[in-house]
């Protein structure tokens, strides 16, 4: 059962009405009216100025109706969805697409050769998250909150957004582990089914200054598809806000989108912030250069 809302301004006048039912009482018996009367103004001067310490002044003495709303600070599934990048956050022709979680590219698919790391597992297991996240969209781990995911094409390039509410430690361990990839990380082989060797790199990316922590960086993956050599290009980028997240991939074939990316980034967070403050965010970007 919830407990119900305390009211000080009910107590307020639950007060007045006492001393005036004393005040009245006094005048019918015919005497000590003048001290009931004081009684009465004393016991309502004590009960206004006990309400006035427990309401703010300026502030509502009633709960509002419905149920409670998010705490400030707090992912909600519409909020999440509400922060999402759109057309109009990205500059180059960018559309957006309704299937972005379907999406998965087969060079990001392999075993990553262990015998090629001088510490052999433990390095290539951390290899190993890197290219299982980004087939899995899940490169700051599994969200503990709400989650949207949202996808842009522009020719053969994609560019994706995820916002989600994580556990702040879970948060913090995953961006000091894309700090970390490019000293770890910084070169390997991933082998396919069909033994097709792919050799991938990773290098720091610059992410912009938004958000309580950032971090980004640069793959390349090289192979082959239906017998022509390819490189696969990926710029990517995450941003935390309090207990929530943004994370931005984008490139392809053609190359990385290194600053439809960091635009991505400016406009995601702003977005973010703003809903996790209790707003809207506008349907126009705000941040232009």
């Amino acid at each position: 059962m919830s407990r119900r809302p305390f009211h000080p301004a009910r107590l307020l006048a639950s007060a007045l009405a006492a001393g005036a039912l004393l005040t009245t009482a006094a005048c019918s018996d015919g005497g000590g009216a003048d001290g009931a009367s004081d009684t009465a103004a004393e016991q309502a001067g004590i009960a206004e100025r006990n309400a006035a310490k427990q309401t703010p002044s300026g502030s509502p003495t009633t709960s509002p109706t419905g149920s409670p709303s998010a705490s400030p600070g707090t992912l909600t599934e519409s909020g999440a969805k509400a922060a999402l990048l759109t057309e109009a956050d990205l500059e180059g022709g960018w559309n957006q697409v309704q299937d972005a979680d379907k999406w998965r590219d087969r060079l990001l698919v392999g075993e990553v050769d262990v015998a090629a790391f001088l510490s052999a597992k433990a390095e290539a297991a951390e290899c190993r998250q890197l290219i299982d996240g980004l087939y899995r969209d899940n490169l700051l781990g599994e969200p503990s909150g709400p989650s949207a995911l949202t996808g842009f094409e522009q020719g053969d390039s994609r560019l994706l957004e995820q916002v989600a509410g994580y556990d702040r430690a879970g948060l913090d361990d995953r961006l000091k582990w894309l700090d970390s990839l490019p000293q770890t990380c910084d070169e390997f082989t991933v082998t396919d089914s069909d033994g097709n060797k792919r050799t991938v790199q990773v290098t720091e990316a610059s992410v912009p200054d938004v958000g309580d922590a950032r971090e980004g960086v640069h793959v390349t993956v090289q192979g082959n598809a239906d017998a022509t050599p390819v490189t696969l290009t990926l710029d990517i980028a995450a941003v935390r806000v309090g207990t929530s997240a943004l994370t931005v991939t984008s490139g392809g074939l053609d190359g990385g989108q290194a600053s439809s990316v960091e635009r991505g980034v400016r406009q995601g967070t702003e977005r973010l912030q703003t809903v996790l403050d209790g707003g809207t965010p506008s349907p126009q970007p705000t941040n232009l250069d």
